[in-house]
């Protein structure tokens, strides 16, 4: 389906912000476009101006600071933070669902901040952000705000996010960094391919944290378990906090099943 748009490339943040301030209502921005521009040709988003966000400055910044933490700019591919060290020695769950997102050629063009905009329930990058405690930065014309992850999202394909507002950057404190932990994916075929069912989980000698993608509206992040919780108190909290369906790709009832079922791999992994 064709649809025509006016291409907007700001090079500075006042110009993107003042852009959105009068346009943000029929306004699409984007980084990598993966999800954006299928959209588009499929009829489902029809904006007026696709805003592309590559050339703002301090977008595609990737760092971190031993007290602030881990900072992912909106401009910043998958692939950067699945290849970066300090990713993989302090917040390896995060590195290792970057490496079930997609393909090779999707993940050097998608974005982990355009991963959680797009507010899928089955996002590779939720539920491992989600056990570390991310924040997400929003910004306009009117100033910045910081919302954690488990409130950004709230509903399938809704967020937070005002016309006018942009997310910045995704910010992961250092409280649970160089835990160990794992990410699972059920896939309907070996290889890369969207998650039936996806659960995070790390551990640190104090407490256990979990959470699920693909069984609810949302991601679900379960509440905090002690360090010494049973896999099966753990699966009997994620009994109550997902509401899977059926669609195309599962059962409700298998995709129940392998929740628990990857609770016991992950809690006995963790253990070790």
């Amino acid at each position: 389906m064709l649809h025509d748009f006016s291409y907007v490339a700001p090079t500075a943040v006042d110009e993107l912000f003042t852009f959105l301030a009068t346009h943000g209502t029929k306004t699409a921005v984007f980084s990598g476009g993966t999800d954006l521009f299928v959209n588009i040709r499929g009829g489902l988003s029809a904006p007026d101006y696709v805003v592309n966000l590559k050339s703002v400055p301090g977008l595609s910044d990737l760092s971190f600071d031993p007290k602030a933490g881990l900072s992912i700019g909106a401009c910043v591919p998958v692939t950067r933070v699945l290849n970066d060290p300090t990713v993989n020695k302090k917040y390896g769950v995060i590195a290792k669902a970057a490496g079930e997102l997609a393909t090779h050629q999707l993940r050097n063009r998608a974005t982990v901040v355009g991963n959680i905009v797009t507010a899928s329930p089955c996002g590779d990058m939720s539920s491992p952000l989600l056990c570390y405690d991310a924040q997400v930065e929003i910004a306009s014309a009117g100033g910045s705000r910081i919302v954690a992850l488990k409130e950004f999202i709230t509903g399938v394909k809704r967020t937070v996010l005002q016309p006018e507002e942009i997310v910045t950057r995704i910010i992961v404190p250092t409280t649970y960094a160089g835990t160990k932990g794992n990410y699972l994916k059920l896939k309907r075929i070996k290889g890369h391919d969207l998650g039936v069912v996806a659960v995070a989980m790390i551990a640190t000698s104090k407490v256990i944290r979990v959470a699920i993608s693909s069984a609810a509206p949302t991601p679900v992040l379960l509440p905090d378990f002690p360090a010494s919780a049973s896999a099966e108190t753990i699966k009997e909290s994620a009994r109550k906090a997902i509401s899977p369906i059926d669609d195309v790709r599962c059962t409700k009832e298998y995709r129940a099943f392998m929740v628990e079922e990857f609770i016991d791999r992950l809690h006995a992994e963790v253990k070790a």
